[in-house]
């Protein structure tokens, strides 16, 4: 008997041992370190850590009267801490290297590339818009009101986004929130990208197909889509379907910012040719929200229509089509709108909705997540009825070269066309040059 409690002891000894080392190894490996602002951050060892728990930006805080004047937008959600991933470059994806910066007039932004010749890129979180404040705002010192519009933009949106285009089988660039801690691999970009937040995902251009779709021979930005255009003529197509289908969708999630920047694609083998499929990138806009006295009285309906806020019903369809609708789907169908807008009214149903929500926190999803929610079951039930209007003032627009310049839209250098696939309007090339 006495041989049989030892060896029930020396049991209970081993469980309680094992016990013990499978909670330090627990508690060793989902460590998270807690800071709501970024005051104190170089003073953490972030190698000891596997996650963060930090606000996006406590800057937008603001008092009653300024929440009236410039507006409430989504402050709460900036300053609402979030849990995160810590990454290193070293180790993330087996080690990645930089290959550039990159950026457009609000985000920093880091391009990287993996052993295998994978693109990605590090896109901050907090914007820096002080190359978009006019200068008559600034000799009129009213620089904070641009500065601060920033707040009307959901710095978790893009989350969602990503769940719900793959119920509307929209390629993406898969994006997801990470926290760079200063480190070695970053080298001279550690003061500007260190400790901060970022979505990390793949890039909208590469070599080396990501997508996982079978033949695909590369993915192109939109700059050299045309470069595709002019080597395969007529073989060379856009899937128009797939780009009616995603410009719905972004009605449906109030995105009004969608120049050709924002836009990869994905150069498919087809059996007639070659197909170009879109990527949609860069969902900072989306469930955009601005209100307060200021800013709807420098952007509004009349003095700048594409800017408008995710409410239930679109304010102005017209204000939403751009010079980028007009150059890829001016030859688009009203079957191909309708039967988009059919097929995103029945995948986006209210239970995809909620899984596509349940990535927010729940401390984030408190604050809004219901309201955006209601908007998004609003915009869907009518998009058959947006389709139509999209496609009905599309074709009302003139046939005209459109003149594509700056960062915001196409650069086609010489071969300028109204339209992608209106093969006659298409100058040749001098062979002399």
């Amino acid at each position: 008997m006495k041989k049989v409690l030892i060896a029930l002891f020396s049991v209970l000894v081993v469980f309680i041992f094992l016990l013990y080392l499978s909670t330090s190894e627990t508690e060793e490996n989902f460590r998270t370190c807690t800071i709501v602002g970024m005051e104190d951050i170089e003073a953490y060892d972030f190698r000891a850590f596997d996650s963060i728990t930090v606000a996006a930006n406590m800057l937008y805080e603001a008092s009653f009267i300024k929440r009236i004047m410039q507006g409430k937008q989504y402050r709460d959600v900036w300053a609402q801490p979030v849990t995160v991933p810590i990454v290193f470059l070293d180790t993330l994806k087996g080690g990645l290297h930089i290959i550039e910066e990159g950026g457009g007039m609000q985000t920093h932004s880091l391009e990287l590339e993996d052993s295998l010749g994978i693109k990605y890129s590090l896109r901050g979180l907090s914007k820096d818009p002080q190359q978009l404040v006019p200068d008559f705002v600034r000799e009129a010192g009213l620089e904070n009101i641009v500065i601060d519009g920033i707040s009307a933009q959901h710095p978790y949106a893009a989350s969602v986004v990503a769940q719900l285009s793959n119920v509307a089988e929209i390629l993406h660039t898969h994006p997801v929130l990470v926290f760079v801690p200063e480190q070695s691999t970053l080298g001279k970009f550690n003061e500007k990208f260190g400790n901060r937040l970022f979505y990390f995902e793949y890039e909208s251009k590469g070599e080396i197909d990501w997508t996982g779709i079978a033949n695909i021979k590369e993915i192109v930005d939109t700059d050299n889509l045309q470069e595709e255009k002019m080597k395969y003529g007529v073989a060379f197509q856009i899937d128009k379907q797939a780009l009616v289908r995603a410009r719905l969708f972004d009605l449906i999630i109030g995105d009004w910012d969608r120049h050709a920047k924002q836009w990869g694609w994905a150069i498919k083998k087809i059996p007639d040719g070659y197909s170009a499929l879109p990527i949609a990138a860069d969902r900072d806009n989306a469930f955009f929200k601005q209100d307060g006295v200021l800013p709807s009285i420098i952007t509004n309906k009349i003095t700048y229509p594409k800017i408008q806020d995710f409410d239930k019903k679109i304010t102005s369809v017209e204000g939403l089509i751009q010079d980028f609708d007009e150059y890829f789907l001016r030859t688009a169908t009203e079957e191909q709108f309708l039967s988009e807008a059919m097929f995103l009214r029945n995948a986006l149903e209210d239970q995809a909705l909620e899984k596509a929500f349940a990535v927010w926190p729940q401390d984030v999803y408190n604050l809004n997540g219901e309201e955006i929610r209601e908007s998004i079951r609003s915009r869907r039930d009518d998009i058959l009825h947006y389709a139509k209007e999209f496609y009905r003032l599309l074709q009302k627009r003139p046939e005209r070269p459109i003149e594509f310049k700056g960062s915001e839209d196409l650069k086609l250098s010489e071969n300028l066309m109204y339209c992608f696939d209106c093969h006659d309007s298409i100058p040749k090339k001098n062979p002399n040059k």
